[in-house]
């Protein structure tokens, strides 16, 4: 029987630890099994509960993950390890969900950075359905074409302190029922306000007569040599207010921070879309993107311990 060590909180020794066994599997395999919301509550930089589980022996053991609640009821996971067909994982796996349980239940989404069969296997073996695929999109920068706004909207970049509330009402309408995205609060931008990658002149706000329409929220990662030998200019987060649905402010909004990733430098730009959100997805491949890798999302609802 595998042995798992769960830490609450875990610490800069612990955060080493999974940063070794996510720097081996990404040599291997070319893409790292933690994403930024593993690497930002390492840091210390989000306010929620997380936990670090290590299986087998050894500072990391041959296996790992970072469980994290992100909302009352809404928890994400990710595991990294060394052999998958060693044992490991299900026991990792099944006492991330015991410790979920403890401490009140809710939905888990199993993040898989890639695609993989012994995930799929894993993960309805464990009891977790295939929920989405998240599609990592890319084009060159920069594009042929300027951004067109709407006549009677205004843009500006970004201000803190001013403009956190009103963008998470904006956000929060736009992505109403999104699992990660739709429901935040002021205290959720103030923790990204506090990452080193922040820069308010690649947030990108559009006005209206009635207030905020949307906004473009751009994220700059630095070359990591071999794997990304440039630096990569992503579209962290996009949305615009439901009012504005079909009038033509998405696709502005994607040419505007584009725009504004090409003139700090960026070649490259990226994003990540639901594989099933169609008219989002033709969009992009419109402007010129392609396909560069498929992250896969797996739930399960889990209760409370009694």
């Amino acid at each position: 029987m595998t042995t798992v060590r769960v830490v609450r909180t875990p610490t800069a020794d612990d955060a080493a630890a999974l940063h070794a066994l996510a720097d081996t599997i990404e040599a291997r395999d070319g893409v790292s099994p933690f994403g930024d919301e593993t690497w930002s509550a390492l840091d210390g930089l989000a306010e929620h509960d997380h936990f670090a589980l290590f299986a087998g022996d050894g500072p990391s053991g041959s296996a790992a993950a970072h469980l994290a609640r992100h909302h009352a009821e809404e928890w994400s996971l990710e595991v990294a390890s060394i052999d998958p067909d060693d044992g490991a994982l299900r026991g990792l796996v099944d006492q991330a969900l015991d410790t979920v349980a403890q401490h009140g239940g809710g939905h888990v989404t199993w993040w898989m950075h890639g695609t993989a069969a012994w995930v799929d296997t894993l993960a309805l073996e464990a009891g977790f359905d295939h929920e989405r695929d998240l599609l990592q999109l890319r084009v060159p920068l920069p594009l042929p074409s300027p951004a067109k706004w709407p006549d009677d909207v205004s843009v500006r970049d970004f201000e803190v302190g001013r403009d956190e509330a009103a963008w998470v009402a904006v956000n929060n309408r736009a992505f109403v029922g999104h699992p990660e995205q739709g429901n935040w609060t002021v205290d959720t931008i103030l923790e990204r306000e506090r990452e080193p990658w922040f820069d308010p002149a690649g947030f990108l706000l559009a006005f209206d007569a009635d207030g905020l329409a949307g906004f473009c929220w751009t994220k700059v990662h630095p070359a990591d040599l071999p794997r990304e030998p440039n630096a990569l200019g992503e579209i962290y987060v996009i949305g615009a207010d439901p009012r504005w649905h079909g009038r033509g402010l998405g696709r502005a909004l994607t040419n505007g921070g584009l725009e504004s990733l090409a003139e700090r430098g960026i070649t490259v730009g990226m994003l990540y879309v639901d594989g099933d959100n169609e008219p989002a997805v033709g969009l992009y491949r419109a402007l010129g993107f392609t396909d560069h890798r498929v992250d896969r999302a797996y739930g399960l609802t889990v209760g409370a311990t009694p």
